[in-house]
């Protein structure tokens, strides 16, 4: 019985830390309704950085999953982040090349989905602690964006 419960304790100990992700790294993703990314949807994803994280810089990638139907290269997506204690918001567009025609899909695939993680801020520091909201919206001409299926935000303590 003794060895059952120290079984137990490990086995729920390893799924925790399993499904923890790493520290100084937030992860996001929301898929998109129908598998099309409307202009009017735009996500949001909040994460914290607390007093101690102010001291590091970090990467900031934008993740998004997608069809092989999708018909595109790139997509353009505005994104706007928001600080704590602060009312304004800074945006930027970003032109997220997703294939090359003499390479194809430049993401990691499987059968037709594909995956990307776009590098668009580089060693970035996060100066206040507090919640940070960043939010994502689609700026391309065609509404809605078909075969979209998921976009997420990810962040890294850089090394």
């Amino acid at each position: 019985m003794k060895n059952y419960a120290v079984f137990l304790l490990l086995a729920f100990t390893s799924h925790w830390m399993a499904c923890t992700p790493p520290e100084g790294m937030y992860e996001k993703d929301i898929s998109l309704p129908g598998e099309q990314w409307a202009g009017s949807f735009k996500p949001t994803f909040t994460f914290n950085i607390s007093d101690m994280d102010t001291a590091y810089r970090y990467n900031i990638f934008i993740v998004l999953r997608h069809a092989d139907a999708y018909n595109y290269n790139n997509i353009w997506i505005r994104g706007t982040i928001k600080q704590p204690g602060d009312a304004a918001v800074r945006s930027d567009r970003y032109d997220l090349q997703l294939a090359t025609n003499e390479k194809g899909w430049l993401g990691t695939g499987m059968e037709d989905i594909y995956e990307q993680r776009v590098l668009i801020q580089q060693s970035t520091k996060f100066n206040h602690p507090g919640a940070y909201s960043f939010t994502l919206e689609q700026v391309m001409r065609e509404d809605p964006l078909k075969h979209v299926l998921n976009v997420g935000v990810r962040i890294e303590r850089a090394p």
